[in-house]
C-alpha cells in the first residue's frame, strides 16, 4: 500500500474551467497535471502544463522541425503578449488522453514499476472511478530520503 503522505490531493479539471485555474491548482499543489472529469463525473482525460505550454506557444511545425530550426523563432515579447489570452482559454481545448493510474492499495514498488513502464514522473490514484490524488517521483524521492542515515 502507498504511504499516506505520498498522495497529493488536488482538484480535477472539468468543463468550464479556464487554463488559469489549471495553472493555479497545479502550481499550488506542485503537480504537472490534473485529471479531467467529464460532465458525467468520469475521469476521461488529463490536462498537463507541458501540453498547454507547447500547444499554445509552440506551433506544430516548430515541434516537427525542432532539431533543425534556429534559435530566433519568436520573440519573448510576442509570447508575453499572448499569455493573458491563453490563460482565459477553456481547459477543454487542452484535454489529452487519460493518464496511467493506480488504485490506492498499490504497493510502492509496483507504482514505481508502472511509472518506469509508462516513462512518467507521476500517476493518478483512482479507486473505483473516484480520484484520490496524484503521486509524483519527487514525492517518492522525498519519502525515500527520510531513510538516509549518512553524514
Amino acid at each position: 500500500m502507498l504511504p499516506d503522505d505520498l498522495l497529493i490531493v488536488t482538484r480535477t479539471a472539468r468543463s468550464g474551467m479556464l487554463v488559469r485555474d489549471v495553472f493555479r491548482e497545479c502550481l499550488s499543489s506542485r503537480v504537472q497535471s490534473l485529471p479531467y472529469r467529464d460532465a458525467s463525473g468520469r475521469i476521461t482525460g488529463r490536462v498537463t502544463l507541458k501540453y498547454i505550454a507547447n500547444r499554445s506557444i509552440v506551433p506544430e511545425h516548430v515541434v516537427q522541425l525542432a532539431r533543425v530550426v534556429g534559435d530566433r523563432l519568436r520573440t519573448f515579447e510576442e509570447m508575453e503578449r499572448r499569455l493573458p489570452e491563453i490563460f482565459g482559454h477553456p481547459v477543454e481545448n487542452y484535454v489529452q488522453e487519460p493518464h496511467a493510474s493506480i488504485p490506492s492499495a498499490t504497493q510502492l514498488m509496483k507504482a514505481l514499476a508502472i511509472m518506469e513502464h509508462y516513462d512518467t514522473s507521476y500517476l493518478f490514484v483512482i479507486d473505483e472511478g473516484a480520484y484520490r490524488g496524484t503521486i509524483t517521483i519527487q514525492g517518492i524521492a522525498a519519502w525515500m530520503a527520510r531513510f538516509d542515515q549518512g553524514d
